[in-house]
């Protein structure tokens, strides 16, 4: 577009009008010309100036004026001074014309003041409207001037750019106020989006056209990729392009790589771009000689060497060269060198395709951390932050502890990105850290509904703020129901306990839990108090008392009609402890007829699960021990995590058992960007002191108690029960879990590297769950094993035992994936079992979902 008519506007009086230069993104500003005072000057020797006097100011103080000026009085006035005094007013910024005369003694300035912003208005676009104001420097108050509004609109037209927006165009309008104020109305035509239709490659034979691809950032259009934000064509982003296909190339051992042009033409259209990149590939390389020359006296060059990623014949891959560098720091940071300098030489050898690197580290200069700098955080506390730093002012700087401390502040979950840079500081043996952080929501508070296989339909009302008032503390209010559950639950964390490095907080539950698979109801109250403290840079350790009433009801505990003949007593029949059961009727011989629970006789009581039925108090004490040494603790990609812990029930109470776990993580990167996972979960329980484990105490798993591709409690020992026979048809039997004292199951993981962005929140993995689950002390089967209470499960005509206890290997494999969806958590497992015994209960399909409204 043109440059259009610029009207002039009078100040102070009615409101006018004033355009500027309109400019579009496919041209170039017309940036005006600064306007030229006058400047009248006696003779060339010039006269003696007596004062100096300042008209046309309105805001700015005559002193302010004259403070400018590089002249003053009993000074001679000369052509060259007025032309210097001129240059200095226009740049100051404050003045829309000038004029400088002298007569007679005087030396008259005359100014005309640029006006101030009242408002800043965009017409015409429909986003984007926080992103200009971000970008320009206009804004209420600030003086206007027109090169600013020039700038402004290039900076409104490259937010433009950056989204697709080629054919944006911006028209700066100003509105004159009286007081010498204006409106700059900045009005928007955006224009169509362009895309980029065809993405090509000139010069590449190692690899196709859609693998390379898949390595830059910019991708082609498409209808149905509607989420996709990359698809339209940005200068700067073919610029990381080209950085991101010399990475591919150099990981894949082409070390002369180079992206000869990258070049974007527009379609006859103009709706869209054509992408061609030009490579010139090279050959393919692999590492030479590997050495290490230090002058560390307290660690040799063999022994730096020995942790390098890199070994002589392999590929060549310019990511390892950066590894290389990591583990260095690293190792000698733990050897007491906070400051060293790894420099890498790479010699190339054409004729024999290899490259030598060698490793030349030296202690460097010793810096200190001058100041921390902590930004973004408009919620968090500094000190929240400050207190997860390895380092404080003061501190010789180490690489390893800062990278630590990144690590730190990640896994608070405060931030969706923690990022820390240096600075140069007050001199220079001084850095500064400044910690940058972008917070995400803490907070939740939702009415909720979802699905489950195991709990059919929730309904939960939550509220949970990981990060209360800004300091880190941990609050949540739950309350959920379900088919199977009743939940009310109040939990408080402090991690800094009075100033110090203790976790502190307790917890109140409310629970009941109809376990349909074991057959009993359980309704629980309770309270715990838990306190935590570091053992380690990586470990840390948690003491917990807790305090619980349990009523458990079993389903199955029902009556049943005994008759004892002449010479029999009723406690014949009976378990030890058995209530005195009610007589129902007298036969004129004597016979009695009594109504007995079934859990009463000895021919039908499951001991423990009989002696689980009342309420018990449990009074239990715990400790539990963490060590974390993973590479980040969202999404691990490499390191490891274990956790040990004990609980002992009998300090006061009705209950006394010992229980210990253990549960461990091994991550490592695996070919074609897969992590892969190495994961164990194991567990064992017993009473003491004549007391056995009630059934609501024992482990279940299966389902969303572990072990995928099993039911709820669908795998570990089951009680049979033959059906009755009626008027001579057998009806169907009974079986349910009873639960076991011990577990151990292991998992082998692989994450895919879906093709897809990391803001989808998908996240999909193979999986193999193998294992063993049992256990049950012979006394706490059924007492009396009478033949008459065996049944055949299996079909194979040999009566079975009716508990099937077999701590026997398991194993099951499948796909698991996983959606932070906008509406909730969506968890969908398929899986198979390959190795089962007969009794256990499969399930193929799992699913789970849940969102707020």
């Amino acid at each position: 577009m043109g440059v259009r008519h610029i009207a002039a506007g009078l100040m102070g009086g009615a409101a006018s009008i004033v355009l500027v230069p309109t400019v579009s993104a496919q041209s170039s500003p017309v940036v005006p010309s600064e306007p030229v005072g006058a400047a009248t000057v006696p003779d060339e020797t010039g006269g003696l100036i007596r004062r100096i006097e300042v008209v046309g100011n309105q805001r700015i103080e005559a002193s302010t004026v004259r403070s400018y000026l590089p002249i003053g009085p009993e000074q001679r006035v000369s052509q060259v001074a007025i032309d210097a005094s001129l240059k200095t007013l226009f740049g100051t910024g404050l003045f829309a014309d000038a004029g400088i005369s002298f007569d007679n003694g005087v030396l008259t300035v005359a100014v005309q003041e640029n006006p101030i912003v009242n408002r800043v208005i965009f017409e015409g676009n429909r986003t984007n409207e926080d992103k200009f104001t971000e970008e320009i420097q206009l804004a209420p108050r600030a003086i206007y001037t027109r090169a600013k509004v020039q700038a402004d609109t290039q900076r409104i037209l490259g937010v433009y750019r950056a989204t697709g927006r080629f054919g944006a165009s911006v028209t700066p309008k100003i509105v004159e106020l009286p007081q010498n104020r204006v409106d700059v109305i900045f009005e928007i035509e955006e224009g169509p989006k362009t895309g980029v239709a065809a993405i090509n490659f000139v010069g590449n034979e190692a690899f196709t056209d859609a693998q390379l691809r898949k390595a830059i950032l910019t991708s082609e259009s498409a209808w149905w990729n509607f989420l996709e934000s990359n698809d339209n064509y940005d200068p700067d982003r073919l610029e990381y392009d080209r950085q991101l296909l010399r990475e591919f190339y150099t990981k894949q051992g082409y070390a002369d790589f180079s992206v000869a042009s990258a070049v974007a033409e527009l379609t006859p259209d103009r709706e869209d771009f054509f992408i061609t990149f030009t490579v010139e590939e090279g050959p393919q390389y692999t590492f030479g000689k590997v050495d290490v020359r230090t002058t560390l006296y307290k660690i040799e060059g063999d022994a730096l060497k020995a942790v390098l990623p890199i070994r002589e014949g392999t590929q060549f891959n310019s990511e390892l060269i950066e590894k290389a560098e990591e583990a260095i720091a690293y190792a000698t940071g733990i050897n007491g060198y906070a400051f060293v300098d790894v420099a890498p030489r790479l010699t190339r050898n054409a004729d024999t395709k290899t490259v030598d690197v060698v490793f030349e580290v030296n202690e460097g200069p010793r810096v200190y951390v001058d100041r921390i700098n902590i930004r973004g955080n408009t919620q968090t506390l500094d000190r929240v932050i400050r207190r997860e730093m390895r380092l404080t002012e003061g501190d010789a700087f180490n690489r390893v502890l800062v990278e630590r401390s990144e690590r730190r502040i990640k896994g608070l979950g405060f931030f969706s990105e923690v990022a820390i840079e240096e600075q140069p500081g007050s001199a220079p043996d001084r850095t500064v850290l400044d910690v940058a952080v972008t917070e995400q929501s803490t907070g939740s508070f939702q009415i909720g509904a979802g699905l489950s296989s195991a709990d059919s339909f929730i309904i939960n009302f939550q509220l949970e703020q990981r990060n209360l008032l800004g300091r880190g503390q941990y609050l949540l209010l739950d309350l959920q129901t379900s088919s199977r559950t009743r939940r009310a639950r109040v939990s408080f964390t402090e991690p800094y306990f009075l100033g110090r490095r203790l976790r502190a907080g307790f917890s109140f539950t409310a629970n009941r839990t109809d376990f349909e698979e074991a057959g009993f109801i359980s309704d629980s109250i309770g309270g715990g108090l838990n306190i935590g403290f570091p053992v380690s840079e990586f470990g840390s350790m948690s003491l917990s008392y807790l305090l619980r009433q349990d009523d458990v009801t079993l389903e199955r505990s029902t009556t049943q009609v005994v008759e004892a003949s002449e010479g029999e007593v009723i406690e014949d029949f009976l378990v030890n402890g058995a209530s005195t059961p009610e007589i129902v009727e007298t036969a004129p011989n004597g016979d009695l007829t009594y109504q007995v629970e079934i859990c009463d006789l000895l021919t039908r009581s499951l001991d423990p699960t009989c002696e689980s039925r009342g309420k018990f108090l449990t009074s239990q004490v715990g400790y539990s021990l963490r060590f974390d040494r993973r590479d980040d603790p969202i999404t691990p990609s490499r390191g490891w995590r274990v956790d040990l812990s004990q609980a002992l029930a009998g300090v006061g109470g009705d209950v006394n058992y010992l229980q210990s776990t253990a549960r461990g993580s091994l991550y490592r990167p695996l070919p074609l960007d897969f992590v892969g996972a190495l994961k164990f979960d194991v567990g064992y329980i017993d009473g003491f002191g004549d007391d056995g484990v009630r059934v609501s105490d024992r482990f279940f798993k299966g389902g969303n108690r572990g072990f995928r591709g099993f039911d709820v409690a669908g795998v570990g020992p089951r009680y049979f029960e033959p059906g009755a026979t009626v008027n001579g048809v057998t009806q169907a039997g009974f079986d349910r879990a009873i639960g076991a004292k011990a577990y151990a199951i292991g998992t082998v993981e692989a994450v895919l590297p879906l093709p897809l962005p990391p803001q989808y929140g998908i996240r999909a993995a193979l999986f193999s769950d193998f294992g063993a689950v049992g256990v049950v002390d012979e006394d706490d089967k059924l007492l009396n094993n009478d033949p008459v209470n065996f049944v055949d499960f299996d079909d194979d005509g040999i009566p079975d035992p009716p508990v099937q206890d077999d701590f026997s290997m398991r194993a099951t494999a499948g796909l698991s994936i996983n959606w932070r969806s906008p509406f909730g958590p969506v968890q969908i497992d398929l899986a198979e079992a390959i190795q089962k015994e007969e009794y256990d209960e499969t399930q193929v399909f799992r699913f789970s979902a849940g969102g707020a409204f």
